[in-house]
């Protein structure tokens, strides 16, 4: 069976009575090149075990399977669960676990299935769980690499540089973990039903911290801190998130120390400099 001809998929999901959902932000591929091209971007290959979230109806899952040694996708839809079971039925090297990414423990998964084998991740990821996903990911600390389709929109703040308009919190977050890289880009016309936006393949490579980052608790704190009012001059942002005994003027002269202008704005900082400014701060007992 051809995963992405749609009058195939059609006439798969009628018979299954399937029913797509908005809510899930389900949206199926339907031009062959775009999980061929997906999985080989992933790196997926022999002595590599696949984490999928969200199969849809198993396009990726196939090419994925037919590279790596297993492959293990995750599906929140039970409705899906029949149709996979016809659609990968032959192959031997997949399997389905029904559940709730963001609420499965990945890390221990990973050890389950993946014995002997380099766990990576890959996903066409539904729009609405784009962040939480790729934190969930990113936090699980067991991936070579992560490879996903999300919004182009959402995939441009993660490889945003400083000072582009792009650039925020979660911009910081990814790269603090993992190099960032843009793939390719995948047009409406290529899923069943079209979205409105375009979406982009982009791919994690987690790396070891940052050198500069001691105190990751409180880095995360300030850049939080820094891109709450973006507006705002980094002095005032952190002065209105900071509540504590202290003054401005000490805010100031960490921020002067890191050799920052008086009026820089958090989205001007990279993450050394987002480093030294948190080192700067706890120097001086400046906590949030």
């Amino acid at each position: 069976m051809n995963l992405c001809d749609i009058d195939q998929i059609k006439a798969l999901l009628a018979r299954h009575g399937f029913r797509f959902s908005k809510s899930m932000g389900q949206n199926f591929l339907i031009q062959p090149w775009v999980p061929r091209d997906i999985a080989c971007s992933s790196g997926a290959g022999s002595g590599k075990g696949v984490l999928e979230i969200g199969p849809g109806i198993g396009p990726l899952t196939r090419e994925l399977s037919l590279l790596a040694d297993q492959v293990v996708s995750v599906e929140l839809d039970r409705s899906l669960l029949p149709i996979l079971t016809e659609t990968l039925g032959d192959r031997d090297n997949v399997e389905i676990v029904s559940g709730d990414i963001l609420k499965l423990d990945i890390p221990s998964l990973v050890r389950e299935r993946f014995q002997g084998l380099e766990p990576i991740a890959c996903a066409n990821l539904p729009y609405n769980i784009t962040t939480p996903a790729i934190t969930a990911l990113l936090d699980a600390g067991c991936f070579s690499s992560i490879t996903i389709m999300i919004q182009r929109e959402v995939a441009r703040r993660i490889c945003a540089t400083p000072g582009s308009g792009d650039y925020g919190a979660f911009s910081v977050y990814c790269q603090y973990h993992a190099e960032t890289e843009l793939l390719f880009d995948v047009p409406p016309d290529c899923f069943l039903p079209a979205p409105k936006v375009t979406s982009s393949v982009l791919r994690l490579t987690p790396k070891d911290p940052p050198d500069e980052v001691d105190d990751p608790d409180h880095f995360f704190r300030v850049v939080k801190a820094a891109f709450a009012q973006r507006r705002k001059t980094l002095l005032n942002g952190l002065s209105g998130t900071f509540r504590s005994n202290f003054s401005k003027e000490q805010l100031l002269s960490a921020i002067l120390s890191c050799d920052l202008p008086a009026d820089v704005r958090g989205e001007r900082l990279s993450i050394p400099q987002f480093a030294a400014l948190s080192k700067a701060l706890r120097q001086r007992d400046i906590r949030p």
